[in-house]
């Protein structure tokens, strides 16, 4: 199946909904589908026939009865296929294999570099998932490093975006085709898995509709290079690309705060970025580039502002982004040649990192408090590695409080994301998902 929607919402009751229900548990049988739903019980027999068909759900026997017949209970399917997901950094990748209900089967972080270009690094990522779906679903996860289950994730809900895999209308491949790369198919004991999608993540703005990357501060070689039909060419089966805090934004939505109607969840790595949640929804605005606070300017930055890629000056990633972290310090005579360095010096409390940080931190929550002021969300949640910088996080707090309409912070949740290292992926696996099952 495939998604002919636009407008980028799922209403509730449609197919992505039902499977969403089912996926999370919400929902064992075509009664219980009705009744969350408010759907006639023969418009969801129809619906989950026909996610049966296709192989997103199955039926697994007889449930409890509760005064008729017993009901026949739903799952979706271990053995259904997997989607590939991509989650490119600057320095590294994070690369995984999800089952159809959207949870982590094996995932593996390895280091690359942008400025390698893009044909020799997406190369390498798609050999990497090409070999993690020939694994199939007994596949090792590796360890997240964050405290969680790697595999904690939602299963598939609202989303959106163009039809047939994101990017050009045409789709690229089906959503039953190959990719495998020993041609191995669902449950067949130990050939791989039958891959139904790939979705990509990359450091830089992407014209969602296109899947091309337009002018990447941070990504020489990058720009105008059209992602999709990149991967489309590789492997023939539906590709989907976006901005990797979008697809932060959308797994850790999907996977912990499925309850939010609005909120902004904020990257902060190498570079800065936000993904914005709006009713429900991930809202990428009219070419892709809502959310993209890293060139907005900080008002407060001492003069002379720092330059930014982009040719202005005091833009927030120039000024609190890791690699301009890195920058400063090293101006200062100290030797740094990454954010995971400055991080150390943090922890190991020396006073130059941590003031250059708290800095940074006050940055970000200047620019979040306009953010917050203007659209009011519920919440305010930050990934990436200057996440787990709490003098940062103190700072940018204290200026969201500080800056903000009393009546914006009332209710305000300002925390870290739950799903760590593995958002991206989880966001990425949502994205493919939300584009090959049917809205109707």
């Amino acid at each position: 199946m495939t998604v002919d929607d636009a407008a980028g919402t799922a209403a509730k009751g449609s197919t992505r909904d039902l499977l969403r229900l089912v996926a999370s548990g919400a929902a064992a049988s075509r009664a219980d589908l009705a009744r969350l739903s408010g759907l006639s019980p023969s418009t969801v027999s129809q619906r989950v026939e026909s996610l049966i068909g296709d192989g997103w759900l199955r039926e697994v026997g007889a449930g409890k009865s509760r005064g008729g017949r017993r009901p026949r209970q739903l799952e979706v399917p271990g053995d259904g296929g997997l989607i590939g997901a991509i989650d490119l950094g600057a320095h590294h990748a994070r690369v995984a294999t999800l089952d159809l209900s959207g949870r982590v089967v094996a995932v593996r972080s390895l280091a690359v570099e942008v400025n390698d270009g893009p044909e020799p690094v997406l190369g390498k990522l798609l050999d990497v998932v090409q070999e993690l779906a020939a694994s199939g679903p007994r596949a090792a996860v590796e360890p997240s490093g964050d405290g969680g289950p790697p595999g904690k994730g939602g299963g598939p809900a609202n989303g959106g975006g163009p039809a047939n895999g994101g990017g050009p209308a045409n789709g690229g491949g089906s959503a039953n085709g190959g990719g495998s790369s020993d041609g191995g198919q669902p449950g067949d004991g130990g050939r791989g898995a039958l891959l139904r999608g790939v979705g990509v993540g990359v450091p830089g703005p992407v014209e969602h509709s296109a899947g091309r990357i337009v002018s990447p501060s941070r990504m020489p070689g990058w720009n105008g290079f059209d992602v999709y039909r990149f991967c489309s060419e590789r492997l023939d089966v539906p590709i989907a690309v976006d901005n990797d805090a979008n697809l932060m934004a959308l797994g850790e939505h999907r996977s912990a705060h499925a309850e939010l109607d609005h909120a902004v969840y904020v990257k902060a790595g190498s570079g800065i970025g936000a993904g914005v949640i709006s009713a429900g929804q991930l809202h990428r605005g009219a070419q892709g580039s809502a959310g993209d606070i890293s060139h907005c300017r900080v008002i407060t930055v001492e003069e002379p502002a720092p330059l930014c890629s982009c040719g202005n000056t005091g833009c927030l990633e120039a000024v609190a982004s890791g690699a301009a972290l890195v920058t400063a310090l090293s101006q200062r005579g100290i030797a740094v040649s990454s954010p995971a360095d400055v991080m150390r010096l943090v922890d190991h409390g020396d006073p130059h990192a941590t003031a250059i940080v708290r800095a940074a931190g006050r940055a970000i929550g200047e620019i979040l408090s306009v953010v917050v002021n203007f659209f009011n969300p519920q919440a305010v949640l930050i990934g990436g590695l200057l996440a787990d910088c709490e003098p940062l996080l103190a700072s940018m707090r204290a200026a969201l409080y500080e800056r903000c309409l009393p009546l914006a912070t009332q209710t305000l949740l300002i925390e870290r994301l739950s799903t760590g290292i593995d958002a991206g992926v989880l966001g990425a696996a949502q994205m493919i998902i939300d584009r090959i099952v049917d809205v109707s």
